[in-house]
């Protein structure tokens, strides 16, 4: 009675703890801008089904490809046996699912070995492939502190969790052997019967010592890890269904007209149209700070696995430009992070003098962009850095006058001449007269 109580405390705290942070999330997301992202709902989730679900994208690269989805079937598969044991947790029982499922048991458990053996041997690849091998898109600088020290951890992490779940079956496998106290026999463990060796020699009190400790710690690490993810890169894990749902569908060349210049346009063009009223004026052209973005640029930018998948397809980044789109988006979390922990301490109101463009992003990563998708294309859960980097451009060039030299002088030809060469209108059609 005593353990069931122990346990439902740390079950109520690590759900509690994990729901406050989700909210803080979600509220950081809703300062963005509205844009409707509701329409075409079948394609949406076709396009949920393929790149979240079915991990489409990933395997472009097959070797990252094939190791995420083996640990990405083992999370999710495996998450079954941490129902039961979060049951057997709540109701002092023990491997609960066992009379129910009847033969069917032996084989979930034998799938679940098979899976946690898989999700080691990957994340210790992944370790090896980032600390040992160093790939070049894992040791940008974006990445020193604690983003790589970030993908460690997760990594480790998993490692220890499923090292504690074998460790623990291989233990329950000899206890069962014995037919000692409750420990009925149930289950098929071919990887951790490997360990039995290692502990057949112990006493039955050392046996349930280490089956028990192993459970404790392997429950109290998911809801450690449940709770870690909310602050990691990982967060990812429950953020790529809802934000590939919400991709742009539009045409990857297309970039949205700002309906305050439309507006005027449109009043140039008629003078005798009426003009907005100044309730309805724009308070800014383009992006400057986090909340003159869309709620699904914010969205994204907590979606970001730092991969580097983009960064390492951007031709600017290839090509020694500073622009990385990746450095794009965790600049923008960064800084949402530090908007939200203001209004939170200060007010909606508060303004620490700060902002994303200027302050995490320089106008010249902005430039470097050459606008071809690239980064969009290869992200694997839909990510749209580009219209970030659009945004910031557009206030750049409106809000600031600031744009190359190249841009500037094209500028002042499309407005004296109506289009960008230097040529008067007069002289437009010389080139059709015969010499």
């Amino acid at each position: 009675m005593l353990s069931s109580i122990l346990f439902i405390l740390l079950l109520i705290i690590g759900i509690g703890l994990f729901t406050i942070n989700v909210r803080k999330i979600i509220s950081n997301i809703r300062l963005g801008r509205d844009v409707n992202r509701s329409d075409r709902k079948a394609e949406r989730w076709k396009t949920m089904a393929k790149v979240a679900l079915g991990q489409s994208k990933m395997v472009s690269r097959p070797v990252a490809g094939a190791l995420h989805i083996i640990i990405y079937v083992g999370f999710i598969i495996i998450n079954i046996e941490v129902l039961e044991i979060i049951l057997d947790g709540i109701f002092g029982t023990h491997r609960m699912f066992a009379p129910i499922l009847g033969g069917l048991y032996d084989f979930l458990i034998s799938g679940f070995e098979i899976l946690a053996i898989g999700v080691l041997v990957g994340c210790v690849i992944f370790l090896i492939r980032r600390n040992i091998i160093r790939l070049k898109r894992f040791t940008s600088g974006e990445l020193d502190g604690w983003p790589a020290t970030d993908a460690n951890v997760i990594l480790i992490a998993e490692i220890i969790l499923m090292s504690l779940f074998l460790t623990m079956n291989a233990a329950d496998q000899i206890l069962q052997e014995r037919q000692y106290g409750h420990y009925i026999q149930a289950g098929s463990f071919p990887i951790s019967s490997m360990i039995v060796p290692f502990l057949s020699g112990l006493s039955e009190n050392a046996l349930v010592a280490i089956e028990r400790g192993a459970w404790w710690f392997h429950i109290v690490g998911i809801f450690a890890f449940l709770n870690y993810v909310p602050y990691s890169k990982h967060f990812h894990i429950f953020l790529a269904f809802p934000n590939t749902w919400y991709s742009n569908l539009e045409a990857k060349g297309g970039f949205n007209n700002l309906e305050s210049v439309t507006t005027e346009v449109k009043l140039m063009m008629d003078p005798s149209a009426t003009p907005p009223s100044a309730s309805d004026a724009p308070s800014r052209f383009g992006a400057k700070d986090v909340r003159d973005l869309t709620w699904k640029n914010l969205m994204d930018a907590y979606s970001c696995t730092e991969c580097g998948r983009c960064t390492s397809s951007c031709p600017a980044n290839i090509t020694g430009k500073i622009l990385s789109p990746r450095k794009i988006m965790m600049d923008t979390r960064d800084r949402l992070e530090i908007v939200g922990k203001n209004i939170a301490k200060h007010g909606p109101e508060h303004d620490d003098g700060k902002s994303l463009l200027h302050d995490h992003i320089s106008p010249e990563e902005l430039w470097a962009c050459t606008s071809c998708n690239a980064c969009v294309e290869e992200c694997p859960v839909n990510i749209d850095p580009l219209s970030i980097i659009i945004d910031m451009r557009r206030y750049l060039v409106m809000e600031e006058s600031n744009s190359p030299s190249e841009l500037n002088g094209m500028f002042t030809r499309i407005e004296n001449n109506g289009a960008p060469w230097q040529f008067s209108p007069a002289d437009r059609m010389k080139w059709t007269e015969e010499s």
